[in-house]
């Protein structure tokens, strides 16, 4: 056997390389546009701006060092002008297909920053695989603004990957709502009625307030947010606010809270406070046909029937008084088992009625005192 000569050595021991192979190779130079491989054959490898990112922005030398090592991917063994142009971002993709593939088929649970904001829903990308995340599965509440989501890292579940028709479709959505669902299960799990606890409030209706405790919302109705009387929430309450409640009731998932703390019940000591004869004053908060009803404290109201509004005949309450007149009556009646508590302007009236004629008779009887004083003069 003949020896080999020098040249065929060095040609036997440079490697040969074929497109659409993969290469390892080490930085020997690098650009803002270009980056330059070491790859064990007889030219070196390049990879373009456009070859390594989506990117067109991108500055190749803030990602890429000399003496970095790096695979790519083998797109032309000559590009013609004797060097081997590769390929580092579709072979990422294609490592990112196969992780996203996997990720699909395990339920896992992947995280990636949101590279782009769409008209339809969020674009994140991993190892240069794009993942489309609709509007509709972002979030488990309606969200028209999905800006504040740029560049923002989120997690997220594939439940579609179809990279022939390049449908690979996130969901953020399921991962939010088992997420409430198990907090939800664990409050649940360590509260009971009676128990005071501090929310924060999430929304404020015409009926009511939601609370977040924590793990689940409960509703603070307009009724049990004082022993007084609450005509909107929205002047008593702000969004975020921090506020002290109790558990009133909980049925399933829906809890009732309740402010009406009993040490602030004002009917604690009502019956001294308005005991029979009595005389209060009060407030005309609304009226009936039948009578008015006076609030004498906040969470105490009295009735004053129509019949005792005065003595002369009065046909409806709206005919002598009116809704924030301030009044002064007798209490007539209290019963503190129902809570109801009568009052009478007309007895008020009539008590102050011989007074007033006691001194009409001492002003009518001066003058003729003084009259007979003279004559005797």
């Amino acid at each position: 056997m003949s020896e080999m000569s020098f040249e065929q050595m060095l040609e036997e021991s440079i490697k040969t390389i074929r497109n659409g192979e993969v290469v390892e190779g080490t930085v020997i130079d690098v650009k803002p546009d270009e980056i330059i491989l070491n790859i064990g054959y007889k030219s070196d490898g390049i990879i373009t701006r456009s070859e390594y990112s989506n990117d067109s922005s991108i500055d190749l030398t803030e990602v890429v060092s000399v003496g970095d090592t790096m695979e790519a991917k083998v797109l032309r063994v000559n590009d013609g002008e004797g060097q081997v142009l590769l390929t580092y971002k579709r072979l990422a993709a294609e490592k990112g297909s196969k992780r996203l593939e996997e990720a699909f088929n395990n339920g896992e649970v992947l995280k990636a920053p949101v590279t782009q904001v769409l008209d339809g829903g969020l674009s994140v990308m991993i190892d240069e695989t794009r993942v489309f995340i609709p509007a509709s599965l972002v979030s488990d509440t309606y969200e028209k603004d999905l800006s504040k989501y740029k560049d923002q890292e989120i997690e997220f579940v594939l439940t579609e990957f179809n990279p022939r028709r390049r449908r690979i479709i996130g969901d953020r959505k399921q991962l939010l709502v088992a997420e409430k669902e198990q907090k939800q299960k664990e409050l649940l799990e360590r509260i009971k009625t009676g128990d005071v606890v501090e929310g924060t409030v999430k929304n404020i209706t015409d009926f009511g307030a939601f609370i977040d405790l924590g793990g689940a919302d409960g509703l603070l109705h307009i009724s049990e947010m004082s022993w007084g009387r609450v005509e909107n929430p929205k002047k008593i309450f702000t969004v975020g606010e921090k506020v002290k409640v109790f558990i009133k009731d909980i049925k399933d998932t829906k809890i009732a809270l309740s402010m009406k703390f009993e040490e602030d019940n004002p009917w604690n000591n009502a019956a001294e406070k308005y005991a029979v004869g009595t005389i209060v004053k009060g407030v005309v908060a609304r009226m009936t046909d039948f009578g008015a009803f006076v609030e004498l404290a906040p969470g105490v109201d009295a009735l004053l029937h129509v019949s005792q509004i005065s003595k002369e005949h009065v046909n409806k309450p709206s005919d002598v008084l009116s809704i924030g007149q301030e009044i002064e009556a007798k209490i007539v009646d209290f019963n503190e088992e129902e809570r109801k508590i009568s009052l009478s302007m007309k007895a008020l009236a009539k008590e102050a009625a011989p007074a007033a004629e006691a001194v009409q008779e001492e002003t009518a009887e001066a003058p003729a005192e003084e009259a007979s004083g003279e004559d005797a003069e």
